[in-house]
């Protein structure tokens, strides 16, 4: 076992340095990160304001204090334009963590939205919204915990040899510019019922994620992938107490195909119940995220145990990922586990046809 874990410590450090252009971050509770989803969500909710914020951490068993670690803080706001119609801006921050070369990311970004409504009345309506952001990256790298092949002496670790590596990773350091943009397309039939469809493409201006020197020529630029998101969900009451809701997303990004998608069932408590006000409500839900493993298929990763509970203006979440992939013989089958909590402001102007829930 010791072994198998060592040797999975070693796989994640070469996949980092040898794919620093791979998939983005991903949170499980995607619903609960609406502007790292699709731009075109900034100012989407039922109230004026929202302060978003997650927290992840995956392959603590496996890794130790190495476990990747990611976060995001967003807030955003919604500012009604005309009698229907609505504005969104935002500003966003995350960061990640990744592995034992502290392969890290911090991006800062601002976010604008505008949604208008094409079909329908003030409580029944069918809209149409699109969104840009724009941010400015970091990335960095600690090579100096690197071990690389050619300091491999008769089955031992030498640091004293020297490599071609190490000279070719020199710059462990850079920033970048970052554009994204989305269209989403939801459609609020009551205050019970609503469905919404979106698509994003990302990393527009492709910058380069390259840690190595520039040679004579120029070359050894490595473009950021572009990444293409779909994503869909809605809520449908069964019962005044009871309802679902189901989501899915999908991205693909280069070589990285995701798929995460499943349902909640939520549950209504209180005696009242109103969008924006006295708002309670308990979630459970059961997700699958199935992933490519390069060129040899796609395969399950994770089954996804979530909750949620809303209460009033707060939203607090709480997501666990069981490891049913190949490395569970590592890990145990401990995935990860996430933490989400959002807070609306809710002001008593709220002109325009209630948004869905998210």
């Amino acid at each position: 076992m010791k072994l198998i874990k060592y040797l999975t410590i070693l796989a994640c450090t070469c996949f980092i340095v040898g794919t620093t252009t791979a998939q983005d971050i991903h949170f499980s509770q995607f619903y609960l990160s609406p502007l790292n989803l699709n731009p075109a969500m900034t100012g989407m909710m039922d109230c004026t304001h929202r302060l978003t914020g997650n927290y992840r951490s995956q392959w603590q068993s496996v890794l130790g204090n190495d476990a990747f670690k990611t976060y995001s803080v967003s807030y955003d706001m919604r500012v009604p334009v005309a009698r229907y119609d609505n504005f969104g801006w935002g500003l966003s921050l995350w960061g990640d963590r990744a592995g034992a070369l502290s392969f890290s990311t911090m991006e800062a970004r601002t976010h604008f939205a505008y949604s208008k409504r094409i079909a329908g009345g003030r409580k029944r309506a069918t809209y149409l919204a699109a969104g840009a952001e724009a941010g400015i990256a970091q990335r960095t790298i600690d090579f100096l915990n690197a071990q690389w092949g050619a300091q491999n002496d008769a089955g031992s670790f030498d640091p004293g040899l020297s490599t071609e590596e190490e000279e070719r990773f020199y710059n462990n350091n850079f920033l970048f510019a970052d554009l994204s943009g989305g269209l989403l397309l939801y459609s609020v039939l009551n205050e019970n019922t609503n469905f919404y469809i979106g698509g994003v493409f990302s990393h527009l201006n492709r910058a380069n994620q390259s840690f190595e020197n520039e040679n004579d020529e120029g070359e050894n630029f490595e473009a950021y992938y572009s990444k293409l998101t779909i994503h869909a969900g809605g809520e449908v009451m069964l019962t005044d107490r009871l309802g679902l809701v189901p989501g899915i997303v999908i991205f693909d990004q280069g070589p990285a195909f995701e798929l995460n998608a499943g349902t909640s069932v939520k549950f209504k408590m209180g005696s009242r119940y109103k969008r924006g006000g006295n708002t309670q409500a308990f979630h459970l839900g059961l997700w699958g995220r199935m992933s490519n493993r390069l060129d040899s298929g796609i395969w399950m990763d994770a089954l996804i145990l979530s909750t949620r509970f809303d209460f009033n203006q707060f939203t607090l979440g709480f997501s666990y990922d069981v490891n049913v992939s190949s490395l569970q013989v590592a890990s145990n089958s401990n995935g990860g586990y996430e933490l989400s909590l959002v807070y609306k402001i809710c002001n008593e102007d709220r002109r325009g046809v209630i948004c869905p829930e998210f």
